[in-house]
């Protein structure tokens, strides 16, 4: 039996659901988390199996996929090792830079390139990004200190090592607190009491719309918290999503950098 008809994807990650789909993998897709909803006229139909941290494994295991898709980040290392007792293939992600994009399409093509179209493709994402890449290529971007928020009672932000952190970097805004994460765990998403004494120093504040969903009634709050800084609400799957939103992310960003420089 060819791969093309016996390929069956469960993808337990909302970045990687759309990036199988833009590889032209939407057929092969038999189950998504409840939070894979891009594109939505394709992955509609698919089936929902849980949320990328409480997934549903009785269920998933009866569609019988021969490939899951997880990250380390969003994906429990006890379901991790669940999978791989009735999936023959578990792919891990773990995208940290937005460089990372690149080796993550290798990586899709190393799995899927058989399945016709899936290496061209690739290959037109990979030029969108590397297209993109360029547009936030500019030596006259100052340094800005930056408070990403995630979420709210607690606060909570982003370690330096993070993907977020690192596509913020790439346009000189340095997030802090100045902390790494490490490999994996809550490290990587810091929790702010709201007293920190450099929270003075913060530029600017960034409101993510995911997972908390911010809007124009937390600003005051925010600005509450840095007196000193510019409050913006921003789009935060263009930011933290990878795969073919990457691309968009990079000149999203850069457009915002560029509003902010003037």
């Amino acid at each position: 039996m060819s791969l093309c008809t016996s390929l069956r994807i469960a993808s337990l990650v909302p970045s990687l659901t759309e990036l199988l789909v833009a590889l032209g993998l939407r057929e092969h897709i038999v189950a998504r988390t409840g939070f894979c909803i891009h594109p939505d006229a394709a992955v509609k139909d698919i089936p929902k199996v849980g949320g990328t941290k409480d997934v549903n494994l009785a269920k998933l295991r009866k569609l019988a996929p021969t490939h899951v898709l997880v990250n380390v980040d969003e994906t429990r290392l006890d379901v991790a090792q669940a999978l791989r007792e009735f999936t023959p293939n578990v792919l891990l992600t773990h995208p940290r830079t937005p460089q990372d994009n690149l080796a993550l399409i290798d990586q899709m093509v190393a799995a899927f390139g058989d399945v016709a179209g899936v290496r061209d493709r690739a290959r037109l994402l990979r030029q969108d990004f590397l297209q993109a890449w360029d547009t936030t290529t500019s030596p006259a971007w100052f340094e800005q200190r930056v408070l990403y928020l995630i979420w709210r009672e607690p606060w909570m932000t982003v370690a330096r090592d993070t993907y977020i952190a690192n596509m913020l970097a790439r346009v000189n805004w340095k997030t802090l607190p100045d902390v790494t994460g490490g490999e994996h765990g809550a490290a990587r998403y810091p929790t702010l009491s709201g007293v920190e004494p450099w929270l003075r120093n913060i530029d600017r504040v960034l409101l993510s719309s995911e997972p908390y969903r911010f809007n124009t009634q937390h600003i005051a709050e925010a600005q509450r918290l840095c007196p000193q800084a510019v409050v913006q609400l921003i789009d935060g799957e263009l930011l933290s999503w990878y795969g073919p939103r990457a691309a968009a992310g990079l000149r999203y960003l850069g457009e915002l950098r560029r509003q902010a420089h003037v």
